[in-house]
């Protein structure tokens, strides 16, 4: 299996789905607990929810492998990005909800550190590339790192989170006009709720590629999945949910690639 999928597309835009994949190798499957094969913490559905954004000429990379073998939105270090905060690293040992991954021993160094060069190098040697590209194009990117999550996990946040959770490193990682935009679709909508720059702040993805004086921008959604699918097993896609909240992811993408064009004018 190959480590992503890369579409390029047209406009000065990549939509990157880290979290959305399910693939596990054997033989690291073969080390897993039920409730880790379970997959319950994959961004599920995404590409699906998100099936509209090739037709806005956005490129996007898609992760194949879960979480579970190596978190693409964590820094190659390890470093926690949320200090005070319990969070799951590089290599997570454990789901959301503090089940045990692994039925005996968990990954060394050495095991951490192949993980590292066989899945994580790879997807992030596309992003860089790809954000290159459109750059060099168009002389503007921008990155939407798309993800989403329960609405309910007691061990990262109390209660429940809002709909949409915009990050953008408290407005370090894009221009502040580009995030007023997307503040203002946010705002005119009436049917979730949202905060920007909440509990979640934006990962690794959207801290590390997010450089506006470099003419790159980066923003990260995190979704409850309570707004498009079941959150229980078997975790199903809802299209009359879906069909609710897509017109408001669209209207986002479209207002990324109206600033875009306002910047190129």
């Amino acid at each position: 299996m190959t480590p992503f999928d890369l579409m390029r597309g047209t406009a000065p835009l990549l939509v990157s789905f880290p979290h959305v994949g399910t693939g596990i190798p054997d033989d690291i499957a073969a080390r897993l607990t039920s409730a880790a094969l379970a997959r319950p913490d994959t961004d599920w559905h995404l590409p699906r929810l998100y099936d509209f954004v090739r037709d806005l000429g956005a490129s996007t990379l898609v992760a194949h492998h879960s979480r579970y073998v190596i978190d693409l939105n964590r820094p190659p270090e390890d470093t926690n990005l949320y200090p005070g905060h319990d969070t799951t690293g590089l290599v997570p040992i454990d789901t959301f909800r503090k089940e045990p991954l692994y039925r005996d021993a968990l990954p060394d160094a050495e095991e951490i550190a192949a993980r590292r060069e066989s899945y994580w190098r790879p997807y992030h040697a596309a992003l860089d590339a790809e954000l290159a590209r459109i750059r060099s194009t168009h002389g503007v990117a921008v990155l939407w790192d798309a993800h989403s999550i329960a609405s309910v996990l007691p061990r990262f946040f109390e209660g429940k989170l809002p709909d949409l959770n915009l990050g953008t490193v408290h407005g370090a990682s894009c221009a502040p006009d580009l995030q007023a935009g997307i503040e203002a679709v946010l705002r005119a909508q009436r049917g979730y709720t949202w905060v920007a720059n909440g509990r979640f702040t934006g990962g690794y993805i959207t801290r590390r590629y997010g450089r506006p004086s470099d003419g790159v921008h980066a923003l990260q959604l995190e979704m409850c999945q309570c707004t498009y699918m079941d959150e229980s097993p078997p975790f199903e896609f809802r299209d009359d949910l879906a069909a609710g909240v897509r017109p408001i992811l669209r209207k986002l993408l479209e207002a990324v690639l109206n600033w875009t064009a306002a910047r190129r004018v």
